[in-house]
C-alpha cells in the first residue's frame, strides 16, 4: 500500500505540520490521529467520565460523533478546534490514549477513514498498528529541547502562565507514556525513514519525506 503515507512520531516533533503541508503538496487527505484523541478527551472532560470506568469509555467512543472539516473538527455538532489545543486538554489526550479500550474503539474509525487511500495520517502509531502494511512510513523526531520549544511557542499564546521549563518536563512525561503503553506503544521500525527535525526547516522535512516516497 503506497498511498496510505504514515507518519510517526513524539510529541512535538512537527508530525503535523508537516503531514498538513504534504498531503497538500500531494493532493492527499490529511487525517490528524492526535485530534480524535483530543476530541475523546475533550468529551470525557465535558461528562466527567471516570478514565477508570471501561465501560462508560466504550460507551463515550460508541456514540461520539468526530468529523473533519478541512482544519476544522467538530464533535456531536460542536466546533472543538481551538478548544483541544491547549494544554488541559493535551494532558488528558496524553492519558486517554495511553488506555487499551481507547485505542480499540478509535482503530476501526482511522482505517475507514483512510482506506480509500490518497491520504497522509500521523501519530504514535500509524505505522505499526494501523497500517503497518504501508509501504511508505516515517518516524519524525527531534531533541527533547526543541520538541519543547515548539510546543512552548504554540501554547504560551493561550497560557499565558506556562513556562519553558514545564513544558520540557511534560515532553519527557508523554515520551515516557507513549513509549511504554501496553497498548500500540511509541515504535520505530527498521521498515521506517528516520528523520531528525531538530536543525531541518518545514520545508527541508518536506522535502526528505517527498524524495523517499515510493511510488
Amino acid at each position: 500500500m503506497k498511498n496510505v503515507i504514515t507518519i510517526d512520531g513524539p510529541s512535538g516533533a512537527g508530525k503535523g505540520t508537516i503531514a498538513r503541508l504534504l498531503a497538500k503538496k500531494l493532493g492527499y487527505k490529511y487525517l490528524d490521529t492526535g485530534a480524535l484523541y483530543r476530541a475523546v478527551a475533550w468529551k470525557v472532560r465535558e461528562e466527567r467520565t471516570d478514565l477508570s470506568n471501561e465501560s462508560a469509555l466504550k460507551r463515550l467512543i460508541e456514540n461520539i460523533k468526530i468529523t473533519f472539516n478541512g482544519d476544522r473538527i467538530t464533535a456531536d455538532g460542536v466546533d472543538i478546534t481551538s478548544e483541544i489545543r491547549t494544554a488541559e486538554i493535551g494532558e488528558l489526550s496524553s492519558q486517554v490514549s495511553a488506555l487499551p479500550s481507547v485505542r480499540a474503539g478509535l482503530f476501526g474509525i482511522q482505517r475507514n477513514m483512510c482506506l480509500q487511500g490518497d491520504v497522509v495520517i500521523e501519530g504514535r502509531d500509524t505505522g505499526t498498528t494501523i497500517f503497518p502494511e504501508s509501504e511508505n512510513k516515517f518516524y519524525l523526531d527531534a531533541s527533547v529541547e526543541e520538541r519543547a520549544r515548539r510546543r512552548y511557542e504554540e501554547l504560551k499564546m493561550k497560557d499565558a502562565a506556562i513556562t519553558l521549563a514545564a513544558t520540557i518536563e511534560d515532553i519527557k512525561k508523554r515520551d515516557t507514556r507513549d513509549s511504554t503503553r501496553q497498548t500500540s506503544p511509541l515504535t520505530r521500525t527498521d521498515d521506517m525513514v528516520y528523520i531528525d527535525s531538530t536543525n531541518l526547516s518545514i520545508e527541508d522535512v518536506v522535502e526528505k519525506i517527498t524524495g523517499s516516497l515510493k511510488r
